[in-house]
């Protein structure tokens, strides 16, 4: 079975353009992602899905240096662009990852995983759909032929932008299953994802002063230096997270 992170990729973010291309300790954000999801114990390949916009070729640039796999597909049509990934890629297993996770641990990816290579029945595992993780650190699995079979049925535009939300909106028609945080990891309170400057003045810091001393510093390494500097967690506090509907 192969196994593949699929991350969507694009340069024109509404809220903070450009920003996986922020530098965080020395790197691109999007380098520092692929560095973490290489931990994993079960991933097989990254592969970068952008788009065809000129804008994202640098983008595709940063995926060929980093010897990991990409594909450029649709800009608005997010769904389509991740299944025509997985599918060329030879993707058995999608790992769902965004870009806006830059700090997303092995950890974090392997257990999600472990669930569906444990229960095959399941057609999907997360994270969030009850929430006990930081925001940034979301994980899906689901099949490729599941996805593709999403793809075909519905043109409504939240579905389309939202990969797997046909999904887990429908606990009916899917076998769904929540990974819940270990104890002292519960902390949906802290937002850790990068959308704004604020999240990235937050992260940067996270980085700047775990990625000296542990470069494969791991959430629980994060939750105990944010347990430590409190003060951190006001920079992006006020912000709101845009909601899938």
């Amino acid at each position: 079975m192969n196994i593949n992170a699929i991350v969507a990729t694009r340069m024109t973010s509404s809220r903070l353009p450009g920003k996986v291309l922020m530098d965080f300790a020395g790197e691109p954000a999007l380098v520092r992602l692929i560095e973490r999801l290489r931990q994993s114990k079960y991933l097989h390949n990254v592969v970068i899905a952008t788009t065809t916009n000129e804008q994202d070729a640098i983008v595709v640039e940063t995926a060929k240096k980093q010897g990991v796999l990409y594909y450029r597909g649709s800009e608005e049509d997010v769904l389509a662009r991740t299944v025509e990934a997985a599918q060329a890629t030879n993707t058995d297993l999608i790992v769902q990852i965004t870009s806006d996770c830059p700090l997303i641990d092995a950890e974090t990816i392997d257990t999600a995983i472990e669930r569906m290579l444990e229960h095959p029945y399941l057609d999907y595992v997360g994270n969030h759909l009850v929430r006990t993780y930081p925001l940034g650190f979301s994980v899906e699995v689901f099949r490729t032929e599941t996805l593709a079979e999403v793809e075909r049925m519905t043109i409504d535009p939240p579905d389309r932008e939202h990969v797997s939300l046909y999904i887990y909106e429908r606990p009916e028609q899917y076998r769904l299953s929540n990974v819940e945080a270990p104890y002292f990891l519960r902390h949906p309170e802290f937002r850790l994802t990068l959308d704004t400057s604020d999240d990235y003045e937050l992260i940067n810091k996270v980085f700047e002063s775990l990625y000296p001393v542990k470069k494969d510093f791991s959430l629980y390494d994060i939750v105990r230096f944010l347990q430590t500097n409190p003060e951190l967690l006001e920079m992006n506090r006020h912000i709101q997270q845009k909601k899938p509907r």
